[in-house]
Order: structure tokens, then C-alpha cells, then sequence
């Protein structure tokens, strides 16, 4: 079986600048990550990019961000001051009043432009106020399209400034298998070489990208204001020779064609080649050059046929040839002397292609007709929907027409119409250095037919995407996705017919198993179906008159707005807060002109701001924090254990020290811990002052239960939320039940930091527990013990220990535990990398962000969360989901206040 390229070049498609019109000292950007989830070929990227006004009066901060044209953004969102604002997917005509609103006020309401050959630029902007925070998070999916044997994925990272916290994270999902990864790119040489990590497994690859600020300006592109490059990820998957690979989900499936072990198919080509006056200079040069080129590459089997026009028709012959040696260097020496002359008589010269094509049939071959022009029609019959008729009653579906569209000139949307109508599809050719390389590119992948008029069933599926394809070429994939009628799987039966060379071909396996696919979110598979649908409704929009065309036009709008996609029948209303401009996003046809070209989850050590006393006793002074009026000072611990010098109690291999106090001390010593929340849960652990004071009092033989703290993350608020946690307790830090995952922690001793242990339980058949300094995984009845960096698989659990970190990945869900260390030993601390797409996710690293407004500052502090004001201290965290542990403040309250809830939903 041969082996399928596939790269995904990160197309850094993702990059997100925040800018402003004055000086880039006055902002900041001081957290930009980028995570792409790449799943069965569908790309989901989220960009995340934070930016703090560090001036003393408010700014305007400008976010960019460029995706591939290929892709539907399906969610914006802004965080400002506690705020959420969310993005709105509008049809465009009940978008058009704020639109036209926008460009009253003299804003630029079409903010999606293209830029460039493969990308789109999203653009928006809203005041932040004096020493304050914007959090700009932008999401886009896109069904991966195999060119080549490749897929293409491309990360272009040009934050326009060093950022200190800047991460590129991708995973790879592949049910086929990968059995070839490696990273290129400009941002993958030199310096930069060393901020990759990258790790594959037999269905699963991870690459992390996280370049210090001073990489960010010494790469071969990068300068005073950052990198700008792109990194490409190329790996290589398995196919399946037969009938391919068939996932389906909660009703839903999607069916990846590629057969590569076939024969190739003799084609006939008919090249035909605008010589008018617009091509002159370099468009012709490279059309020669690119030529010459695509002729080597004809095989001795192949015929073809080459014809040049303006407003006349020159014929290299006037019949199809074989392609022996004899006839190429013919041909590359009329290729050679074309001369650019004269106007532009589209239609004659197709309809001479044609006719070359028609007068010439072959048996168990492959037609193809391939157009150059770089403008419109302008003599002979210059209508274009005449043309178009014209065109397509002439192939009458015989075979495609392939049409590219030499630079801006040209008339576009005439051409992919044209193209689109006769089974074929239109791509634009760039006037840069490559063009001739880019015409060389499109050609190589048409070059290789391996099959036609192939047919797709799916007996018991219906609400299908395309299943008819005139011809399938090597290095291609053809995509299918539809709905199993009732859920059915057991009456689900796909077959493939096609003719390969001269015979009829099958494609059927009845041993073949449509996977249900458990590692990926119920909605993974729709929205690739609804992707799909709505991608080939807009081609038919296009393609399609009357009623039929009204009709393609509605299902495309109501699937875009049900599954919330900019497409160009949508628009995204960008609100802001009161008194700014509302942003509407419209996304541009290929036809139009291009334009010119982190998280801080936190945790630490509470300080002594906010003492409320000073007390004197045994010869020192300590003073009091002041706590919340409805807090108890110490909380009664959840378990007890016996007295005793230095006694320690606990279970399940958790432990926690007990101090004992002599009598008659007028204070009471307490060591704490604290640990704080990531991104969407736990991320961070402090350690509380060592000494917390409580009046004199007669205490016989008490023993003290630890306190760890933990920090829920705010976007954008002053301070996140802290509170303490009290006693022997194990804590749920994540439940999938979609999965049956469950993450378990299990606090540490008081010299630690955070977690002894993380216990994570895959199914009842697979448990693994992690400690600092092993892995124990228990599969039924056999347990295995990793000590050292082993790579471990174990069904689709995959655990990976470096240095410093062990990644666990299980399906959607990844997560990274940091192994820190203080004073000597050795503790855990959990971070939620990659949340599951599925929503009915639950435990402390699942928790969103807190929201709240400051109320009340003297003679206390007080917060408003959701209609219930709280009191809070002021306390500080360090924040252990950074390797260097930096200290934070934080708002202490109760952790119910803080939860929303009871803490004994967390504990086990």
C-alpha cells in the first residue's frame, strides 16, 4: 500500500496582532496561543490572544488575525473588564442594518479581506481603558483537502512583538495510523529549532512550539517586533486499499476515499493558452516556462493537444498526439515562441478544445481540458452566461474543465462557475516569482488519474454530501459524509463503483468496520457533515438559476446559521461595549481583490497585606489576616487522625502532616498550601505566609489538617478567586462521561506544593497512576511500572514523560502535569491543554472563567458574583502551571462563594 504524504502546514494561518495606531509601547500583548486540534482531517483552531494598555489613559487595541480561505470562523469572543462579548452569526440581509450603520460612522464593516493566496485577514478593534486588559479568542474549523498526497495545515506566527508567554500546540488524531512526521518551515530552523517538541505514536502526534522572547528575534525572519514565519508539520498516514476509512458518530458519518495501489489511467489533455496582449511580459514568461515544464512530465501513453488564442486560434496541431519524444520536443518548441498579441475570444478557443478533445476518443482513457487566462472576454462572443451555455452543452459532462485565472484581472467568478458547471474547479494563479511553479503544481495534480465516473452508495444513509465524481486522481481524496437513517449502523452498507483503465472496479468490504468513533466529541462528525454540505450548497448556489438556486441558497444559510459559520451567505455582528461601534464580519468570495498583505491561571502564597491586628506573644509579633466575616478562620477538617508528635494521617496513599502545639501558646502555627485553577480549571498551586495567627488560646495536642488553595482563573478582572481546601480530600479534577474518562488528584504533604498523585481511570480495565518519580499502569490484571521517559500506549490512552512534564493524552483530552520541585522534594501539578469539544465535561479543570464586579473597597472588600455580594481578603498565589512559579494576588473567599456550588461536588 503506497504511502499518502500528508503535511499539514501549520499555517500559521493563525496569527493574531494586536496593533494600534500609536506608539506599540502603550500595549502589550503578553499571551498569544494557538491550539489546533486536527481530527479524521478536520481542523478546529482556537487563537488566543491577550493584551494589557500598560498607559495611563484608554487605547485602542486593534486585533488581526489571518485563517485559510478554506475555513468558517464559528465563534469571537471578547473578554474586557469582566465582560463577555460575543460574536453573533447573522444572515446577511438582518446583518445589513448594522452594517450599514458601520459604514455610515466610517468604519470598515467588511472586516474579512483576502490576503494573499491562501488566507483571509479578520480584523476588529475596541477601546481599553488606562491599565487594563482585553482577551481576544477567535475560532475557525476547516476540512483538510488532499493535494498531492498531502494535507495542509499552516501556522504563520507574526505576533508583531516578543511575546513572553507565545505557544503554538497542536495534536494530530488519526484513526489510519501516522507513520511519518517531521516539522519544516522558516520558524523550525536555526534558533528556533530548539522551542519544538514534537512526539508521534502509532495514531496520534503532538507538536509544541514555545520560543522564549529571545528566539522570537533571532530567527532568520524574525526582528526588533517578533517572528514572522510559518511552520509546516509534514507526517505520513495509512490508507486503506479498499474501501477506505469510514468513521461515524451519534448518527452522523464521513467516508475518506484515497485508494492509491491502482493503475494509472492514459489520459488526453487539451492545453489551451490566453496568448493576448494582457499576458505580456513576466505572466508569459512563466506560462512558457511552466509549460515546457508540464510537458516533460507527460507520460509516453499519454495524448494531448496544445492550442494558444487571442482573438484568433493557433494550433501547435490540430489533433490530439501521443506524447513520444518526437511530438514533446515539437511542442516545447511552439511552447517556447508563444507571443503575447491581440484580445481575448474565451469561447472560440474553449470550443475549439473541445472539439480537439471530441474528434479524438480513447477507450480506457481520461480527458481533461485545462484553461489559462488572466482576463475577460473581449471579442467574439463576450456574453458570459452565453459562454458558459455555450461551454457546457459542448463537454455535455463528457469530461472536466479545469479553469486558472492568471492574477486580479481576471474575472473570477466567471471562471469557477464555468469550471464548477463542467465537473472541474477553478484555481487562481498569483503573479509572483513562482507562478510558474504554481501552474507546474495545479497540473501535477490533475496529472495522475486513477479512476472515473465514480460512484459512491451508502445504502441506509441519507441527507448526503456529493457521491458522484467524474474522476479521481492520484494524491487526491474524495470526501463523503451523510446521516445513518434511524442510527442504523447494522443496515449501513457504502459501496464504491468506477471504471479503472478498462474495467469496472468494486469497492466493498463486509468485514469492514465503520467505526463509532468514541475518542472524538457527538459533534465532531456533524460538523464535519454540516462543513461539507454547506461548502458544495454555496458551489451549487453559484452553478444553479431560478428556484433551484433560491432553494441551494436557503439550506445554506440555515445550515450556516444552526452550526453558527461566517459563510458568504452570513455575517458575524461583533458586539462592544456600550458607547463603540458594532463590527460586522462578512467573508469574501474568491473573486475579490486581496488587501495589503494565554492563559494566567494563578496560585500562590498568600501574603500579610490585609491584617487586620497585630497580636504579641512568646516574644514575636505576627499579624492577623483579615478573612471574609462569614469564613471561619481555620475550617473544621473532613477527616481526623490520632494525636501525637509529628502524626500524619491519610489515605489511599495521600498523606498530610499534623503539627502539634504545646500548651498555654497564645498562637496557632499553620502551614498551608495553595493551588490555583488553569484556563478552564486547576492550573496553579501557592503556598500561603507559613504562619497564619489566631489569638491565644489553651490548646492540648491539636493537630492542624493541612490547607491547600486553590486560584480560579478571571478573564480579565483584577484579581482571580482563591480559596482553601481543608483536610484528607481527593479531588475530581475532570469527569467525560461521553468517554467514561475520570482524572482524580490526591493532595500532598505540607513541604509539597500540590498533588502526591494523579490517578487517571481510562475504563475499568485501564487505570494509570501518576507520581513524581513513576507510572503505574493497570491494565485488568497486569500492572506495568514506567520509572523512566517511556513512551506508553495503552488503547487510546497515550502517556509520554520528558525532564520536567509527562503529557497524558486520552482521545480529545489532553493534559500536561508539571513535576516541581521545593524545598527539596518533589510534587505534581495538573494543566487542562485541550479541553473535550464534548460540553458535558465537569470537575475543577473544567470550570470556566469567574466573573464578578467590585462593590464595596472600604473598610472592605467586596465582590458581586451573580447577585450575591461576598466578602474577600487579599491574598497572593504562585502560580505552578509555569515552570518559573511566579506569585500572583487573589480574592480569597469560601469556596463555595467561589464554586457557585458545593465543594463537595469536587471531592471524592
Amino acid at each position: 500500500m503506497e504511502r499518502a504524504v500528508v503535511q499539514i502546514t501549520l499555517f500559521g494561518l493563525l496569527l493574531a496582532l494586536a496593533t494600534t495606531q500609536s506608539n506599540k509601547g502603550n500595549w502589550d500583548i503578553y499571551s498569544f496561543h494557538i491550539n489546533s486540534t486536527v481530527a479524521s482531517r478536520y481542523a478546529t483552531t482556537v487563537i488566543t490572544s491577550r493584551v494589557a494598555n500598560r498607559m495611563d489613559e484608554s487605547k485602542e487595541i486593534e486585533f488581526q488575525v489571518r485563517i485559510p480561505k478554506n475555513a468558517f470562523i464559528s465563534k469571537f469572543t471578547m473578554f474586557i473588564d469582566g465582560q463577555v462579548y460575543d460574536g453573533v452569526v447573522k444572515g446577511k440581509e438582518k446583518a445589513q442594518q448594522q452594517y450599514t450603520e458601520a459604514v455610515s460612522r466610517g468604519q470598515s464593516a467588511g472586516l474579512v479581506s483576502s490576503v494573499g493566496r491562501t488566507l483571509e485577514e479578520f480584523k476588529t478593534s475596541v477601546t481599553v481603558a488606562a491599565h487594563k486588559k482585553v482577551t481576544f479568542e477567535l475560532t475557525y474549523e476547516e476540512l483538510l483537502k488532499r493535494r498531492l498526497g498531502k494535507y495542509e495545515l499552516q501556522i504563520h506566527a507574526r505576533p508583531m512583538q516578543p511575546v513572553k508567554d507565545f505557544k503554538v500546540d497542536v495534536y494530530i488524531d488519526e484513526k489510519a495510523g501516522i507513520k511519518f512526521m517531521e516539522v519544516k518551515g522558516g520558524l523550525s530552523t536555526n534558533v528556533l529549532a530548539s522551542a519544538i517538541t514534537k512526539t508521534q505514536m502509532d495514531k496520534q502526534a503532538w507538536v509544541y512550539f514555545y520560543p522564549t522572547e529571545d528566539q522570537q528575534k533571532m530567527c532568520d525572519s524574525c526582528g526588533e517586533e517578533g517572528m514572522n514565519g510559518d511552520l509546516v508539520i509534514v507526517y505520513d498516514v495509512n490508507r486503506n486499499p479498499s474501501l477506505g476509512d469510514i468513521k461515524k458518530s451519534k448518527g452522523y458519518f464521513v467516508h475518506h476515499f484515497a485508494p492509491s495501489s491502482l493503475l494509472s489511467i492514459p489520459k488526453n489533455v487539451v492545453f489551451i493558452i490566453d496568448q493576448s496582449g494582457s499576458m505580456r511580459g513576466r505572466k508569459m514568461i512563466q506560462t512558457r516556462i511552466a509549460l515546457v515544464h508540464i510537458l516533460n512530465d507527460l507520460a509516453p501513453e499519454d495524448h494531448f493537444g496544445l492550442i494558444t488564442f487571442d482573438s484568433s486560434i493557433i494550433h501547435w496541431k490540430r489533433e490530439l498526439v501521443q506524447a513520444n519524444e518526437q511530438n514533446l520536443e515539437s511542442a516545447k518548441k511552439f511552447a517556447s515562441d508563444i507571443q503575447e498579441r491581440g484580445s481575448t475570444d474565451i469561447n472560440k478557443a474553449v470550443l475549439e478544445g473541445v472539439h480537439m478533445m471530441n474528434a479524438h476518443p480513447r477507450e480506457g482513457s481520461a480527458s481533461i481540458l485545462i484553461l489559462l487566462t488572466d482576463g475577460d472576454p473581449t471579442s467574439g462572443v463576450t456574453n458570459l452566461e452565453r459562454i458558459q451555455s455555450n461551454v457546457r452543452e459542448a463537454i455535455a459532462e463528457k469530461f472536466p474543465l479545469y479553469c486558472l485565472g492568471f492574477g486580479f484581472d481576471v474575472n473570477f467568478e466567471f471562471l469557477e462557475k464555468m469550471a464548477l458547471q463542467n465537473n472541474g474547479v477553478a484555481r487562481r494563479i498569483y503573479e509572483d516569482s513562482d507562478a510558474n511553479l504554481q501552474l507546474k503544481g495545479f497540473y501535477e495534480e490533475v496529472a495522475t488519474p486513477l479512476l472515473t465516473d465514480v460512484i459512491m452508495t451508502y445504502n441506509g444513509g441519507t441527507n448526503l454530501t456529493q457521491t458522484n465524481f467524474s474522476q479521481y486522481y492520484n494524491g487526491s481524496e474524495i470526501v463523503v459524509a451523510g446521516q445513518i437513517s434511524d442510527n442504523d449502523i447494522e443496515t449501513f452498507t457504502p459501496q464504491v463503483v468506477a471504471i479503472s483503465v478498462n474495467r469496472k472496479m468494486m469497492f466493498s468490504d463486509t468485514n469492514a468496520i465503520v467505526e463509532s468513533n468514541g475518542t472524538e466529541s457527538d459533534s465532531h462528525i456533524q460538523r464535519v457533515w454540516a462543513y461539507l454540505t454547506v461548502k458544495q450548497l454555496l458551489e451549487k448556489e453559484l452553478v444553479l438559476s431560478g428556484s433551484e438556486k433560491e432553494n441551494a441558497k436557503k439550506q445554506a444559510l440555515e445550515l450556516s446559521l444552526k452550526y453558527s459559520f461566517v459563510t458568504p451567505l452570513t455575517s458575524m455582528v461583533v458586539t462592544k461595549p456600550q458607547g463603540e461601534n458594532t463590527d460586522v464580519l462578512h467573508k469574501p468570495r474568491e473573486g475579490g481583490t486581496p488587501s495589503s498583505a494565554g492563559d494566567q491561571a494563578l496560585f500562590g502564597r498568600s501574603s500579610s497585606r490585609g491584617f487586620s491586628g497585630k497580636l504579641k506573644s512568646n516574644g514575636y509579633q505576627r499579624g492577623l489576616p483579615s478573612m471574609p466575616a462569614h469564613m471561619p478562620a481555620r475550617m473544621p477538617a473532613r477527616s481526623g487522625g490520632a494525636g501525637g508528635g509529628g502524626a500524619r494521617y491519610g489515605g489511599a496513599g495521600l498523606s498530610y502532616q499534623h503539627h502539634q502545639l504545646p500548651e498555654q501558646v497564645s498562637v496557632m502555627s499553620v502551614r498551608q498550601h495553595d493551588i490555583g485553577l488553569d484556563n478552564v480549571g486547576l492550573l496553579k498551586s501557592i503556598a500561603i505566609q507559613p504562619d497564619i495567627l489566631i489569638s491565644t488560646v489553651s490548646i492540648r495536642n491539636i493537630d492542624v489538617p493541612l490547607s491547600h488553595r486553590f486560584l480560579l482563573k478571571t478573564e480579565n478582572m483584577s484579581l482571580p478567586l482563591c480559596f482553601d481546601v481543608t483536610g484528607d480530600v481527593r479531588l475530581k479534577l475532570l469527569r467525560h462521561p461521553s468517554r467514561g474518562l475520570s482524572v482524580n488528584g490526591e493532595l500532598d504533604s505540607v513541604q509539597n506544593g500540590g498533588f502526591s498523585r494523579i490517578v487517571i481511570h481510562v475504563n475499568p480495565d485501564l487505570i494509570v497512576e501518576v507520581d513524581a518519580k513513576e507510572i503505574h499502569v493497570r491494565e485488568g490484571q497486569t500492572l506495568t511500572i514506567h520509572p523512566g521517559q517511556d513512551i506508553i500506549t495503552a488503547g487510546s490512552l497515550t502517556v509520554i514523560r520528558r525532564d520536567k512534564e509527562i503529557d497524558v493524552a486520552v482521545g480529545d483530552t489532553r493534559m500536561v502535569i508539571l513535576i516541581h520541585e521545593k524545598n527539596g522534594k518533589q510534587f505534581l501539578w495538573p494543566i487542562l491543554r485541550q479541553k473535550p469539544l464534548d460540553t458535558n465535561v465537569s470537575g475543577l479543570l473544567a470550570l470556566k472563567p469567574a466573573a464578578y464586579e467590585e462593590v464595596q473597597h472600604s473598610p472592605s472588600t467586596r465582590l458581586m458574583i451573580k447577585d450575591q455580594e461576598i466578602d474577600v481578603a487579599r491574598a497572593s498565589a504562585v502560580d505552578y502551571s509555569i515552570v518559573s512559579s511566579p506569585t500572583h494576588d487573589c480574592w480569597l473567599m469560601s469556596a463555595e462563594s467561589a464554586l457557585q456550588t458545593r465543594l463537595d461536588d469536587f471531592i471524592l
